[in-house]
């Protein structure tokens, strides 16, 4: 399938620009979080964020960070890159109370990403399921993707890595590695996904080719699924995500090998979908949202992607459905950023990625 032609007027208009001036200012909200990874706005005001090491915290409102992890997690492989992952809350989360996590599971010979949902009710967790585990388990401990996002039927997307090792996996559609696969939120697939029909086929892909996915945002206004990955050395993507399409790792990249090696002579062939934009150097992207706040107008509609190898975030410029240039924000924190988030009182959240990690707030200067 070849790449659409919004997804070439996005490439080919894409400008970098620098920022030209701080209009902003960074609050510390909340501090002492280890390694923390994902955060979620519940509607009391209230917020959950995930911790690597395996525990989920609650951040009241005025940005104390409740002493008591909430209880009812299961175990959680911890290794490296391993552990927990995202959190986020059921589209319909005021009547059912449903929030989904998304963590390593297995040990260091067996494991891979696994997708479960539980009952916030009284700060723990009741009724616990797991919905998908993905397959094949395999060694190591890097590349697990983990973001999930909804979309507008409110069935779930889930990103997934290639697990490092196995990076020619991600063009194989019998399993999962290196791939975004779509879920019904009780874990059921999708009759309509676009490889249900094809034989042998993991019928839960979304897309494929991809390396390891550690951003994705739905933009419910415009219908379109964005997301981004981290290359090797160099060749980090954004991609606009269509049903059935094939991203092209490792057949097709920007990036080289951590040896200096070639990945591919390739950065774009035929019947593969090319990048909206790559970022060479590598940046290491780990978290996507969309601007929808009154605080920061000049900022509404643009994509924001935390990055941990730049520390910084990058504002990406959206004007009538085409890239139009990008910021560096933030960087005068000089910290890995974990995750970004557009909050309901219309400030921008980032998470610091540290022993000692912090949740800031960003507002206008003035």
């Amino acid at each position: 399938m070849l790449r659409s032609t919004r997804a070439l007027m996005l490439c080919a208009l894409f400008v970098s620009t620098p920022l030209l001036a701080l209009d902003y200012r960074i609050e510390t909200f909340s501090e002492g979080l280890e390694n923390p990874w994902a955060v979620a706005f519940l509607p009391d005001g209230r917020m959950l964020v995930t911790e690597r090491v395996g525990r989920l915290r609650i951040i009241e409102a005025d940005g104390s960070v409740d002493p008591e992890p909430v209880a009812g997690l299961p175990e959680v492989f911890v290794a490296a890159q391993a552990g927990l992952m995202d959190v986020v809350l059921d589209p319909e989360y005021s009547d059912n109370r449903w929030l989904y996590l998304t963590y390593a599971h297995g040990s260091l010979e067996a494991n891979n990403t696994r997708l479960a949902r539980a009952r916030l009710v009284d700060d723990e967790l009741h009724d616990f399921e797991v919905l998908f585990t993905a397959q094949p388990l395999k060694a190591g401990a890097a590349h697990y993707g983990g973001r999930v996002a909804f979309l507008a039927d409110k069935s779930l997307v889930l990103t997934l890595g290639d697990g490092f090792d196995w990076r020619e996996q991600a063009q194989n559609p019998t399993n999962h590695l290196g791939k975004i696969v779509r879920l019904n939120r009780d874990g059921s697939v999708p009759q309509d996904n676009p490889l249900v029909a094809q034989e042998g086929a993991a019928p839960e892909i979304y897309s494929l080719g991809h390396r390891n996915v550690q951003g994705i945002f739905f933009d419910a206004e415009h219908d379109r699924l964005y997301s981004h990955e981290h290359g090797p050395r160099g060749g980090d993507e954004l991609n606009l995500i269509e049903a059935g399409n094939n991203y092209g790792w490792p057949l097709a990249t920007f990036g080289i090998d951590y040896t200096g090696a070639r990945v591919s002579p390739y950065t774009e062939l035929p019947g593969l979908t090319s990048p909206l934009l790559h970022w060479t150097p590598s940046v290491a992207p780990s978290s996507l949202t969309l601007y929808r706040g009154a605080l920061f107008p000049d900022w509404q509609g643009d994509l924001f992607a935390a990055t941990l190898a730049e520390r910084s975030v990058r504002r990406i410029r959206v004007r009538d459905g085409m890239l139009a240039g990008e910021e560096i924000l933030f960087e005068e924190l000089g910290e890995r950023i974990r995750d970004v988030r557009s909050g309901p009182d219309g400030a921008l959240y980032l998470l610091t990625d540290n022993p000692q990690g912090r949740l800031l707030r960003v507002v206008p200067s003035e």
